[in-house]
C-alpha cells in the first residue's frame, strides 16, 4: 500500500525548527509499504527553519504575528496532487501541526494548549476521502492499514 508521510516523521529535517525525527513506528512500514515523504509546508514555499505557526480560527498565522495562511494553503494543495498522482488513500501525519495536525491542533496562543482540530493539509485531504493518522494513532485506527485487494498487513 502506498501511505503519504509527513517526511519529518521519516527523518528529514524540515520541521519549523530544522529538525527531523525518524519515527519507529512509521519507519517499520517500510518494510510492507510504500511511504511517500511530503511536508507540506516546504510545498506551500516557506523555508526550514522557519518561525513556529498555529491556526487561529481557518487563519494561519506566525508567533511573530505574520499570515501564512496562503502559503498553507498552497502547501495543502500540492500535497494532495501528490496523494492522487501516486495513489495514497492514507497519510501518516505530524501530529498538532497547523499543516499535518489531524484531530487535535494548538489553540493559536503558542502556550501549547491543545485543542479539537485539524490543520490546513489534514482537513483537505479528509475533504478529498484520504484517510489521515497521526503518528502515534495509526496504529490504533480501525483498518488503517488493512488493503481492500490484500487484507490487513502485517508489520
Amino acid at each position: 500500500m502506498k501511505i503519504l508521510v509527513s517526511a519529518c516523521l521519516l527523518g528529514v529535517c524540515c520541521r519549523y525548527n530544522g529538525e527531523g525525527e525518524i519515527n519507529p513506528a512509521v519507519a517499520k512500514l517500510l518494510k510492507e509499504h510504500q511511504l511517500i515523504p511530503v511536508c507540506p509546508e516546504i510545498l506551500g514555499g516557506l523555508a526550514t527553519p522557519r518561525t513556529p505557526a498555529e491556526l487561529r480560527g481557518q487563519q494561519v498565522i506566525t508567533r511573530d504575528g505574520r499570515d501564512v495562511t496562503a502559503a498553507y494553503e498552497r502547501g495543502a494543495r500540492e500535497t494532495l496532487k501528490l496523494a492522487e498522482l501516486f495513489g495514497c488513500r492514507r497519510a501518516i501525519l505530524k501530529e498538532r501541526s497547523p499543516s499535518c495536525g489531524s484531530g487535535v491542533i494548538y489553540d493559536g496562543t503558542f502556550q501549547k494548549r491543545r485543542i479539537p482540530g485539524d490543520g490546513k493539509t489534514a482537513q483537505l485531504l479528509k475533504q478529498h476521502g484520504i484517510q489521515v493518522a497521526g503518528e502515534s494513532d495509526f496504529m490504533k485506527q480501525e483498518g488503517f492499514l488493512q488493503n481492500p485487494l490484500h487484507g490487513t498487513m502485517d508489520i
